[in-house]
């Protein structure tokens, strides 16, 4: 694909350094493929010779050993045989990695040759080449961002050091920025070898270092360099305000490093090295509890989906915001674990910082958590002062008395008002009046990458009780935007693009514009888009201080996902002013109880439901309409917690999850429609009426989440009457609920009969995807509905396109080791990607081949395993496989299906001993793709062929009506045929 785009648009240069390691390995494939040289493209920034040479370890080590810079003892290997042989060389414990890999994939721990070689299987199915290392488990790990010109200047921007030890991913790990544990002499001995090495490398450009450095000594090694911008870079460049990804642009279009401001200062140039008067945390998010059968134990693999950034003058206060940040159930640094600590202290899993918490309230010592943990000692102190303060405060009898110095003292230290209000048997809101009435009020100061030596000239704040004075005066006026927070399952980039496109709109108005963040991987987190950036907590404390100081005329809650949803009500009990939709109506939709009973007012029809009142009364309720029924909780973002129960003990089950998650707000439970269709409808309302509707719908049948979904759009087996009553039930709601703002309803669709699943009064996960299917901004029209224009439907809502859009999920079960790679209610994707074509085959077959290694078209040997619950009713679709090539092979549960329709097969043994067995034909890559359906009860055979698949990076589908549109869509198209078109070419004009 990128080669027909080459061709198309001749371009001069190319930059490989900035789309992650997809990026980079494509870019390496096109020049050993010759592509550059053939049309002409140079490589700008750094070499693809310099990028191999960092990216294949060999050819790394090689060139650290000529500059003298150490590293840990290893050997590059290309086969098992070898990664043995190398292992008895370099003696256990030893770590491979794999190369040209992404987040750590591949990579594992290995303390004896059996464990060497089950994990290097795994490896060499995802990469041609890895290291085995010698383990330094327990070693500090320290990372500098360097930047480097074609001139040779170069300057270390961010030092960042890891509070896990080394034998956690990097991305897995708590990091701190400025390294808080290392000597002067350290500090200086690691920075000097980055400059050297990464002049050695011939870096132009910005790249990343890693070493492992003795706590005992200042022996260190250098773990690798990534040349290119990744996850560190962008915390990097918001720790410090470096924007490195613009400098790094600027060098590879040739400009020297004293040439290009730093923008911080606007009197300075990016020829600097930052220093920092605030501490920044960064803590990953994970969403392990998603997962069936999952591991919870990190390590050197990255299962993380998102992080947070954020910003204090002492350590404790910014671990404490960034706890708070990655789970807004986390009030802090608090003891929220019930399993054996030193299970947890030994083997992390994302629990540990709280079993630290528990240790440490139970009597353990710093001493005694240090050699479980190998965490520096000087973390584990700040950590204890934390205990100690919360101690302090629970020895109150009241609020009352809590006076100044000890009020003040713990909010330096990071506690909440929420905090500080349950360990006083009070509630928060008391808790923030007497905080203000006895004068302890936070102070506002900006980023300054020069730590006052030069005056700072940025919007970039943050919010911090460390300080005297604020660094701007108080303001007015202006729109507040609340943005999306962590990147989780169910709230990623999409909700970034839908806060950061509101205030690109209303800066287009001459509005005034203020923005809360704390995602460091965002755009919205570039402090240069919005008038001010408060790189703060999304909580009712934050958002007050920040509106308290700024004054705004409104605030938006709807463009940021959940997280802003979930507080607008409290905000508008605070007499602020939320632009759009109503926070009541925005309750009624969300509570599950009065959304039903709104349904039933208006006469809209929707499955039979019952709210949760006694386990009893549930049980009746799934007993009369039949059994499976669907758990749905109220305020909830991806589907957490909801589950199909198909018998009273699930039931059972799944309502203690539900009301354990939200224990403020209603559980309803619906009867689940098996074989329904379902249909979408995002749009944004005027005064009640939509002006801006889009009608998508899924490939596959209700039960499997929206997020997870495959989405077409537009829909095109929908009859008109059923769109038009669609479109009929929306404007009911829309107008029951008055809407002002964005919307998403979602519908069941079966024999034709309509019928409403629920409606979110905000920008959905699907409104970047239908903006840019029909080219129309639905995200400005809101803002136009916010700031009180008057807006008219837009007819062009209903022009037929030209073409057809498909959106696919993106999962991670690779790298998820031991979930069950199946799909349900609760959502599991961790991204999405979408494409469009001329017909929906061609935009289906483009985004699926998007989402490697989820999917990788079945082209190799046209081989497909089918085992599980297949039925009669997917037989068309074998025939076609079959049509289009592929030879079948089935489990021997399949064969008598498969001869009764006449079908050619090969059965494969289930029986590992077999020597025709199915898990050595996925082992050996003899199978392109599995085909397994799932159903309750099944045989374990079924989880272990499909867990195979997917640690071997073999394509494994769960779904029958996916599995079905594939087998059209490749008999329909000719995949290596597919035209390539610039968004522009579908909007003429």
């Amino acid at each position: 694909m990128v080669e027909k785009v080459i061709e198309k648009e001749k371009p001069d240069g190319v930059l490989l350094g900035f789309g992650g390691q997809t990026g980079l390995n494509t870019g390496v494939d096109l020049y050993q493929t010759g592509v550059f040289d053939k049309h002409n493209v140079r490589v700008l920034g750094t070499s693809v010779n310099s990028i191999m040479m960092t990216e294949d370890r060999e050819l790394f080590n090689q060139k650290l050993a000529e500059i003298g810079e150490p590293f840990a003892r290893s050997y590059a290997v290309t086969n098992i045989k070898d990664t043995l042989e190398a292992a008895e060389k370099v003696g256990y414990p030893v770590i491979i990695r794999a190369a040209y890999a992404l987040g750590g994939l591949g990579s594992g721990f290995a303390d004896n040759p059996i464990e060497l070689e089950a994990l290097a299987a795994k490896a060499f199915s995802s990469s041609p080449q890895i290291l085995v290392e010698k383990s330094l488990k327990g070693w500090k790990e320290v990372e500098y961002e360097v930047v480097r010109d074609s001139f040779d200047n170069c300057v270390t921007v961010c030092n960042m050091e890891n509070f896990d030890p080394m034998g956690i991913h990097t991305g897995e790990s708590i990091v701190v920025a400025p390294s808080q544990t290392l000597t002067n002499d350290e500090y200086h001995i690691l920075r000097t070898a980055a400059i050297k090495t990464v002049r050695a490398l011939g870096i132009v450009g910005e790249c990343n270092i890693q070493y492992a450095l003795n706590p005992y000594s200042q022996e260190y090694s250098v773990i690798e360099v990534n040349p290119r911008l990744s996850r560190s870079s962008a915390l990097a460049s918001k720790a410090t305000g470096y924007p490195l990804a613009f400098v790094a642009a600027k060098i590879a279009l040739g400009v020297s490093l004293p040439l290009i401001q730093n923008n911080i200062t606007k009197s300075t140039c990016a020829c600097f090295e930052p220093s920092l008067d605030y501490i920044v945390t960064k803590i990953p998010r994970w969403d392990l509890k998603k997962f069936e059968r999952v591991s919870h134990v990190i390590g050197s693999q990255m299962k993380s989906v998102g992080e947070v950034m954020a910003i204090g003058r002492s350590f404790e206060e910014s671990l404490q915001k960034a706890l708070r940040m990655v789970d807004p159930s986390n009030p802090g640094f608090e003891a929220r674990f019930n399993g054996d600590i030193d299970t947890e202290l030994k083997a992390a899993t994302p629990n540990r910082i709280f079993a630290i918490a528990k240790a440490m309230e139970t009597g353990y010592s710093v001493d005694q958590i240090h050699s479980l943990t190998k965490i520096d000692h000087w973390f584990l102190e700040k950590l204890r002062n934390i205990v100690d303060i919360r101690q302090e405060l629970y020895s109150m009898p009241d609020l009352s008395h809590i006076k100044f110095d000890m009020m003040k003292k713990a909010k330096i230290a990071g506690f909440s008002d929420k905090q500080i209000a349950t360990y006083t048997k009070s509630n928060e809101a008391e808790v923030r009046t007497y905080r203000k009435d006895i004068g302890v009020i936070p102070v506002v100061k900006q980023i300054d990458t020069l730590a006052a030596e030069f005056p700072a000239k940025t919007n970039y704040l943050y919010v911090t009780y460390n300080g005297v004075h604020s660094d701007i005066p108080t303001d007015s006026g202006g729109v507040l935007v609340l943005g999306s927070g962590t990147y989780r399952i169910g709230s990623s980039v999409e909700f970034d693009y839908c806060g950061v496109s509101a205030v690109r709109s209303l800066r287009s108005r001459g509005e005034k514009t203020i923005m809360i963040n704390y995602n460091p991987e965002t755009v919205s987190t570039d402090y240069d888009e919005s008038d001010k950036l408060y790189f703060e907590e999304l909580s009712l404390e934050r958002v007050l201080d920040v509106i308290d100081r700024e004054n705004p005329k409104g605030t938006i809650v709807s463009v940021g996902g959940q997280q802003p949803q979930n507080i607008a009500l409290q905000l508008y009990k605070n007499n602020v002013n939320i632009l759009g939709t109503n926070p009541h109506k925005i309750d009624m939709a969300e509570d599950r109880f009065k959304f039903s009973k709104l349904l039933d007012s208006l006469g809209v029809a929707q499955p039979e439901w019952k709210e949760l009142s006694s386990l009893t009364e549930a049980r009746d309720f799934a007993r009369k309409v039949g059994y499976p029924v669907l758990v749905r909780p109220s305020y909830v973002l991806s589907g957490a917690a909801m589950n199909v129960a198909a018998n009273d003990t699930e039931l059972e089950n799944y309502l203690s999850m539900a009301a354990d998650l939200n224990p403020e707000h209603p559980v309803v439970i619906t009867k689940f429609v098996l074989g329904a269709q379902e249909i979408e409808l995002d749009g944004v309302a005027y005064n009640g009426q939509l002006v801006n509707w889009a009608i998508s719908q899924h490939i596959e049948n209700a039960g499997v989440h929206s997020g997870d979904a495959t989405m077409i759009l537009p829909s095109d087996s929908l009859s008109p009457k059923v769109k038009s009553r669609i479109f009929d039930i929306s404007s009911k709601i829309v107008k029951a609920l008055a809407i002002s703002g964005p919307c998403n309803i979602q519908y069941l669709v079966k024999d034709n009969n309509v019928s409403v699943i629920e409606c979110n009064l905000r920008a959905s996960r699907s409104f970047p995807f239908v903006s840019k299917t029909y080219d129309i901004d639905f995200i400005d029209t809101a803002v136009r509905v916010f700031m009180g224009d008057k807006v008219e439907p837009n007819i062009l809502c209903n022009r037929q396109l030209n073409h057809v859009a498909v959106k696919a999920p993106q999962f991670s079960f690779q790298r998820l080791h031991g979930a069950d790679p199946i799909l349900g209610v609760e959502m599991a994707s961790t991204g999405e990607v979408g494409c469009l074509g001329e017909n929906k085959y061609e935009a289906f077959l483009k985004a699926m081949m998007s989402v490697p290694p989820y999917f990788k078209l079945p082209d190799k040997n046209k081989t497909i395993l089918l085992s599980g619950n297949i039925t009669d009713s997917f037989i068309p679709a074998i025939k076609d496989y079959v049509k289009g090539g592929f030879k079948i092979f089935t489990t021997p549960e399949l064969t008598g299906l498969l001869d009764s329709a006449d079908i050619e097969h090969t059965v494969l043994s289930t029986d590992s001993s077999s020597p025709d067995n199915a898990l050595e034909y996925i082992g050996s890559k003899k199978l392109d793709m599995i085909i397994n359906f799932h159903k309750v009860g099944e045989e374990e055979i079924n989880y272990v062929l499909r867990r195979k698949a997917t640690d071997f990076g073999v394509t494994c589908l769960t779904n029958e009506q996916v599995c079905a549109f594939l087998a059209k869509a490749l008999l329909e198209v000719k995949v290596y045929d597919l035209p390539v078109k610039a968004y522009t070419d579908y909007f003429p004009g």
